[in-house]
């Protein structure tokens, strides 16, 4: 993944998405979490990244391997050189639907968020 940090909003603005599942929710923050990790190499590592503790960043990965029903995240154990994480196949596969459905949201609503965006000008 090793995606570059976001660029400003368009000035249209910017969607943020949430999708609600019947098994749970995935949103920004935990998309954001995964590819930290895939970027750092470690969950505690892409927590600070993210200025999020370490305990934060485990309970989120907690939170899709239950959500997804296989872990997202492959965790190896630390020891004097510390540990390292890795996405897993259904991992990186829910960072690139996720991103797909928000680009697809975007352009899709690129229009009102214009309109929104003359009209909150002050």
């Amino acid at each position: 993944m090793n995606r570059p940090p976001r660029a400003a909003p368009p000035p249209t603005g910017l969607l943020s998405l949430r999708i609600d599942l019947p098994q749970g929710r995935i949103g920004p923050g935990k998309i954001a979490l995964l590819e930290a990790i895939d970027r750092e190499g470690s969950i505690s590592a892409a927590g600070r990244a993210l200025g999020m503790s370490y305990k934060r960043a485990w309970d989120l990965v907690d939170a899709l391997k239950t959500l997804l029903g296989t872990a997202a995240v492959e965790a190896s154990p630390g020891g004097y050189r510390g540990g390292g994480a890795l996405l897993t196949d259904a991992g990186r596969n829910l960072v690139a639907d996720y991103r797909a459905i928000e680009r697809a949201a975007q352009r899709a609503a690129e229009k009102r968020l214009a309109t929104l965006a003359s009209r909150a000008k002050g």
